[in-house]
This record gives structure tokens, C-alpha cells and sequence, in this order.
């Protein structure tokens, strides 16, 4: 496992990140879901990512049980706050903030995060709000460092324009082969202001791994089939996607590597991208993923899987 530094911050962290979303938070059998965690340490995985609204807390509980007795400044952790917890709680008001830092401390058993990130934009807040409150958060020692998820470059600026508030140190976007958005103004904004990327989605909802085969139904038992986790897959299971993405199987075969690592070490050829934020159901998963840090792809295969694509791209493009 190779780290990397997360943005102007002095954490130390791991190119493979152990996600929490859909997996922890109830979609996976927990003792499934205890050996992943614990497969992540063995392979050198050290930044766990998680949010409040995963399974409404569950995730976070899950978690707080389960790193109980692991030595607390051997891993980073990292968790968001926005969106709703209840009818009530939602948002990043001062008021959210402060009371959802405390659940989320209590619920993940520990007194501080070294990440605490706003997982969207609130409009219904003023920015110098949050940002005060965000840093309230810091200044008390609940949270080292602050981040964002998919804030806009005009979201962005208009922060590292107010003075006095703790500066963001890590974005939070999706980011992969099949969509690549971020890279047109969110990473150089943030690479010009210290902020690293921790991408999510790396592997396109699992379309990125070759198993889902164009004009054939999802595997009963993989995420597309799963009314419950399947949400944000959309217009990734179109057959010209499923296609290109089978013809990415040859560089793959080529390399001796899997499609889970090729996707994960091509979002990793790009040194503004600190992390790759898998989810994983069973440990070998875990471990398949993690050896992605070790491949280096050359600028021929890099090209080629950018011919394979450009169709796929094209699709994307319009989302």
C-alpha cells in the first residue's frame, strides 16, 4: 500500500479508502462486514470513511464497535454531515453542526474525526455560517481537518474567500473512468488552494469490474439487482457503457490484473487524486482492491483505454 498526503493537511493516507455507504450501513451481513474492516488494516488500508446519514447512524455505529480496541491514532476517520437525520435535522446550520458532531462522535466511540466534511452544499444556510460552525468544530478538537463533497467551483471559491474559518483540506467528488467531471475545474481549483480529492465511485458502482454483460440481466446478487442500493447506477448500465467496459477486459488480461484494479489504478495515475473510496462486501474484495495501489499504468495503456471509452464517454457526457 502506497499513502499519500491529503491535500495542505499532515495526514498520511492510504490510496485505498474503506467506504461505508451502502455496505455498513445495513447491506451487508455484519460478520461480512467486520472481516472487511479488519482486511483493510491487514492490507494497509488506514482511512475509513463513513457519514452520519449512512443507514441514519448505523454505519457510524457500526463502526464505533467494531475499532474499539484499535489504537485510535493508527487510522484516520472521516464522516459528513447534511443530509436529513429526521424530519428536523438536516442542513449545515450552526445548530446542525454542533448537534451532529456530538452524535457522530457518540456513535463512532471516539473524541474527535480527523475529517469532518459537509456532504453537499446547503443553500438554506449562509456559507459564513457553516464555516464558522466548521470551524467551532476544529478549534474544540472534534474534528482535526474539514472537507466538502461535490460543492461547485463557485461553492468552493466563495470559502476559501472568507477569512478566519479553518480552510478546507479535501474534496469529496465522484470520480472515474466513465466520469470524469471534476476534472475540468474542481481539481485544479482545489490542487491551486491545498485541498486533495477522495474520490468516490471509482468503479463506476461495480459497472467497472465487468460483470454486468451488455443485453443480460444484473447477477442476483450484485448491487443492480438490489432495488435498495442500486439508486445512483442509472445510465451507467446502458449497453454501449457495458460494452466498452468488457473490450477494457483485454488490458486488464494483459496486465494480469483485474478490472477492479485497473479502474482503481487509472484513478490513481493522477497525483491530485489523494484516494480511491471503495466499498466492499467480502474481504477478498478488500483485498483485490487494496493491491491496486501497487499498478502503475504506462501512457500506451492509458491511451488505449481512453479509445475503448471515448463511446461510453460521449454517453456520459450529457448526464
Amino acid at each position: 500500500m502506497k499513502y499519500r498526503r491529503l491535500g495542505d493537511s499532515d495526514l498520511n493516507v492510504s490510496e485505498i479508502i474503506l467506504g461505508s455507504w451502502l455496505t455498513y450501513s445495513g447491506g451487508v451481513e455484519r460478520q461480512n462486514a467486520e472481516a472487511c474492516v479488519h482486511k483493510a488494516f491487514d492490507v494497509g488500508i488506514n482511512f475509513i470513511d463513513t457519514a452520519n446519514v449512512y443507514g441514519r447512524g448505523s454505519a457510524e455505529s457500526f463502526l464505533g464497535e467494531v475499532l474499539q480496541g484499535i489504537d485510535r491514532s493508527s487510522y484516520v476517520l472521516a464522516t459528513k454531515v447534511y443530509f436529513p437525520m429526521s424530519d428536523t435535522d438536516q442542513g449545515l446550520s450552526a445548530a446542525q453542526i454542533r448537534k451532529q458532531i456530538d452524535a457522530s462522535l457518540q456513535r463512532l466511540k471516539t473524541d474527535y474525526v480527523d475529517l469532518y466534511q459537509c456532504h453537499r452544499y446547503d443553500e438554506n444556510t449562509p456559507l459564513e455560517e457553516t464555516m464558522t460552525a466548521l470551524t467551532e468544530v476544529v478549534q474544540q478538537g472534534k474534528a482535526r481537518y474539514i472537507g466538502f463533497s461535490e460543492w461547485s467551483p463557485s461553492q468552493i471559491q466563495a470559502a476559501l474567500n472568507l477569512p478566519n474559518v479553518a480552510k478546507f483540506v479535501s474534496s469529496q467528488p465522484q470520480y472515474s473512468m466513465l466520469w470524469r467531471k471534476p476534472e475540468a475545474e474542481v481539481f485544479p481549483l482545489c490542487a491551486a488552494n491545498g485541498i486533495g480529492q477522495i474520490v468516490w465511485s471509482p468503479l463506476a458502482q461495480g459497472v467497472l469490474t465487468g460483470k454486468y454483460k451488455p443485453g443480460e440481466a444484473p447477477p442476483q446478487d450484485s448491487r443492480a439487482a438490489n432495488s435498495q442500493m442500486n439508486g445512483f447506477m442509472g445510465d451507467f448500465l446502458n449497453d454501449q457503457i457495458l460494452s466498452a467496459v468488457q473490450d477494457l477486459s483485454a488490458i486488464a488480461e494483459e496486465l494480469n490484473i483485474s478490472m477492479a484494479q485497473l479502474a482503481l489504478a487509472w484513478v490513481l495515475r493522477d497525483q491530485q487524486v489523494t484516494g480511491a473510496i471503495i466499498g466492499a462486501s467480502r474481504p477478498e474484495q478488500v483485498e483485490d482492491n487494496a493491491a491496486a495501489s501497487d499498478v502503475t499504468l504506462s501512457a500506451a495503456e492509458l491511451q488505449e483505454i481512453d479509445r475503448i471509452l471515448q463511446p461510453a464517454l460521449a454517453a456520459t457526457a450529457t448526464r
